[in-house]
C-alpha cells in the first residue's frame, strides 16, 4: 500500500484503529506526540517587542519566552501581507506557489497542508480568529459568504474545533465576531475585547484536551496590533498605559511617499498622526502579551508544558513612516522582520539563533520538533529549523532568506513587484519597475549591521561590488528553482484566477478546481 493510499485510509479509521493499522502497515506514527500550541499576531514587528530592545514595549510575557525559549532573531516573512503569509504558513510553499499573490483572494485548497498532516497523524485541531483566505471580494469583508468559511476543503485540514472568521480588525465596542458552523456572526458576551474573548476560548479548548487522549493542535490567529488604530478600539485600561508616552517618528521617516508603493502603504501620515498611531498599537500588543501569558499560564495549570511546542511569531511587521511608508508588503526591516520564538519545557534550548528562519520553514519546522519529520509534503518548499530550537547546527541552515512581493497589497496593479534576499547582515532588492507610473527598475543593497534603518543603499559601492554579485546570483538561483520569473501583478490575474478566485498555479503543482 503506498503512503498516498495509507493516509486516506487512516483518516478513515478511528484513532485507535488507525494506530494499530499504522503499525501493521509499517506507517512509523511517533508515541506520545507533544501537543502544538501556534500563537501569531497580525502586523506585530521584531523592533517593538522588548526582548528585542524597545524599551517603550510592555511585553514581559514574550519577553520570558524569548528568555527561556528558542529565539529564532532573523526571523522574516516570505512576503509580508496577510493572505500571502498566511497561504506559505500553512502550506510551506513561496507565493509563487501557492498563487496567493496579493490580499482578498480565495486560496485554493488542493495542497497538503499542515493541518492536513496534523489531523492525519491523530491530532485534534482547533483554530481561534483570522483566517483570510476566503475571500474573493475587495472591500466586501463583512459579507457572510466571505467571512464564513464552510467545514470542508477550504479549511485546509484544520477539521476539528473552529471559531473563526477571514476578515476584520473591528476589535471592541460589540463589532467584532466569529464564525462555527453556520453564517451565524456569533459577537464576543459583554462586548469583550477579541483577543480577550479569544484566549477565553484557547483556555476552554485546551482545559477540554488536556483529558483527551489525543493530542492537540491549537492556532490562536489574533488580529491586534494590526490598524485601526483608535482608542475606542482598545481597551481604556491599556491606552491609559500610553497617554503619556512620547514616540518619535522613526530615524529613516520621511514624509516623501515611496514612488513604488501602492495606496495603502502610501497613506497620509505625518508626526502627529504617528503618535497617536503608534500609542493605539503598543497598547493593542501589551495587552496581546497579558494574553499570551495567560495561555501559558493556563498549559501550566494543566500540567501541559512538557508536552506542548508553544510558538509565537507575526505575519508580517509595520513601516510607521520609514522610507515614507505605511503598513508592510515590503523588504525593510520594519515590515519584514517579525519575531519567532519556540518553547517546550525540557526540550528546547533557551538560545538566540541567529540562523535564517523564512515563512515557509515554519511548516517543516513544527512538523519536524513533532517527530512527523517524515510525514513533511513533499512538495513543501521550506527547510527544518527545528535543530537550532535544541541547541544544535541545522542540517541545512539557508545563507539567506528570499522574499518577495507580487503586487499590491489587495489590487491588481503593476508597478509595486519585487524580490530580497535578505541575511543577517545585508539585504538585496530589486524593484520590477513599470506600472502606471512607468517606474524604473531599481535595486538596493543595505547592511543590515552598519545601517540597520537600510538609509544608504550600497549596489553601486566599489566595496560590495563581491556581495552585491553573490546576492545577485543567490536570488537568480532562487528564482529558477521556484519557476518564478517574476512577471507583473496583472498576469497572476489574467492567468492564476477567476472572479478572484485561484484556479491553478503557474508552477501545476495543485490541482485546479
Amino acid at each position: 500500500m503506498n503512503k498516498i493510499s495509507r493516509r486516506k485510509f487512516l483518516q478513515r479509521t478511528s484513532a485507535a484503529v488507525a494506530a494499530t493499522a499504522a503499525a501493521n502497515f509499517g506507517y512509523a506514527m511517533p508515541e506520545n506526540k507533544p501537543n502544538i500550541v501556534f500563537l501569531f499576531a497580525d502586523q506585530l514587528r521584531y523592533a517593538s517587542c522588548g526582548y528585542a530592545g524597545d524599551e517603550k514595549a510592555h511585553t514581559p510575557n514574550i519577553d520570558k519566552m524569548a528568555r527561556d525559549g528558542a529565539n529564532y532573531r532573523q526571523a522574516v516573512s516570505s512576503m509580508p501581507v496577510c493572505s500571502a503569509y498566511r497561504a506559505s504558513l500553512f502550506t510551506g510553499k513561496y507565493t509563487s506557489s501557492t498563487g496567493m499573490v496579493i490580499n482578498e483572494l480565495r486560496m485554493n485548497p488542493n495542497h497538503r497542508c499542515i493541518g492536513h498532516v496534523a489531523t492525519d497523524a491523530g491530532y485534534n485541531t482547533g483554530y481561534i480568529g483570522k483566517w483570510h483566505l476566503y475571500a474573493n471580494e475587495l472591500g466586501d469583508h463583512y459579507n457572510p459568504d466571505n467571512s464564513f468559511i464552510p467545514r470542508g476543503k477550504h479549511r485546509l485540514g484544520f477539521d476539528g474545533y473552529w471559531a473563526a472568521y477571514n476578515f476584520h480588525h473591528d476589535y471592541y465596542g460589540g463589532a467584532a465576531y466569529y464564525h462555527t458552523e453556520s453564517k451565524e456572526k456569533i459577537h464576543y458576551e459583554d462586548n469583550k475585547f477579541e483577543p480577550d474573548a479569544q484566549t477565553d476560548m484557547a483556555i476552554d479548548y485546551i482545559k477540554k484536551n488536556s483529558k483527551s487522549n489525543k493530542p492537540f493542535y491549537l492556532t490562536v490567529s489574533y488580529g491586534t496590533p494590526h490598524d485601526p488604530w483608535q482608542p475606542n478600539n482598545v481597551p481604556e485600561e491599556y491606552m491609559d498605559m500610553y497617554k503619556d508616552v512620547e514616540f518619535d517618528p522613526p530615524k529613516n521617516y520621511s514624509q516623501k511617499k515611496d514612488p513604488y508603493g501602492d495606496g495603502w502603504s502610501n497613506v497620509d501620515q505625518n508626526p502627529e498622526k504617528l503618535q497617536n498611531w503608534m500609542r493605539c498599537y503598543y497598547a493593542m500588543t501589551a495587552n496581546l502579551d497579558w494574553n499570551i501569558g495567560r495561555i501559558m499560564s493556563s498549559l501550566k495549570d494543566q500540567g501541559l508544558l512538557e508536552n506542548t511546542i508553544v510558538v509565537f511569531t507575526s505575519d508580517h511587521g509595520e513601516m510607521f513612516g520609514g522610507h515614507g511608508r505605511m503598513k508592510k508588503n515590503i523588504f525593510y526591516e520594519e515590515a519584514a522582520r517579525v519575531p519567532f520564538l519556540v518553547y517546550w519545557k525540557g526540550k528546547t534550548k533557551p538560545v538566540a539563533t541567529d540562523v535564517c528562519m523564512n515563512t515557509v520553514d515554519i511548516m517543516p519546522t513544527i512538523l519536524d520538533l513533532a517527530g512527523l519529520k517524515t510525514e513533511i509534503p513533499d512538495e513543501v518548499e521550506g527547510v527544518s529549523l527545528a535543530n537550532a530550537a535544541l541547541g544544535e547546527k541545522c542540517p541545512a541552515e539557508p545563507e539567506a532568506a528570499f522574499l518577495m512581493n507580487t503586487g499590491a497589497c489587495a489590487v491588481w496593479a503593476n508597478g509595486h513587484e519585487w524580490r530580497a534576499m535578505r541575511s543577517p547582515k545585508y539585504t538585496y532588492g530589486v524593484f520590477r519597475g513599470g506600472g502606471r507610473d512607468n517606474l524604473p527598475r531599481k535595486e538596493v543593497f543595505y547592511d543590515n549591521k552598519k545601517d540597520p534603518y537600510q538609509q544608504n543603499n550600497l549596489v553601486n559601492d566599489p566595496g560590495h561590488k563581491k556581495e552585491v554579485e553573490r546576492f545577485r546570483r543567490m536570488m537568480m538561483a532562487k528564482m529558477i528553482e521556484l519557476n518564478d520569473d517574476f512577471p507583473a501583478s496583472t498576469w497572476y490575474r489574467e492567468h492564476w484566477t477567476q472572479n478572484r478566485i485561484i484556479k491553478a498555479s503557474a508552477r501545476g503543482k495543485f490541482k485546479t478546481i
